[in-house]
């Protein structure tokens, strides 16, 4: 898949990068909901080229692993 079939497996909408605080608020996609012990649950949301660097580090551990990689999963583990 390139660039822009993996971006749009995401649903985006306007939030703060956790890896890009400073930015501001961006197009950015939920990779992971969390929900720590005392603050209630929370969006973990990624900006486009945090996406694509996330799912590069899945892509990659897959094929190390000879395992199946599935796009659109970003803030997943592979399931091993």
């Amino acid at each position: 898949m390139n660039r822009e079939e993996i971006l749009a497996l995401y649903q985006w909408q306007p939030g703060t990068c956790f890896r890009h605080p400073a930015e501001g608020v961006v197009e950015t996609a939920l990779v992971k909901t969390i929900q720590p012990r005392l603050d209630g649950k929370r969006e973990i949301r990624a900006c486009r080229e945090c996406v694509l660097a996330m799912e590069g580090i899945r892509h990659e551990a897959a094929r190390q692993a000879g395992a199946e990689y599935v796009p659109g999963r970003a803030g997943e583990t592979l399931g091993w």
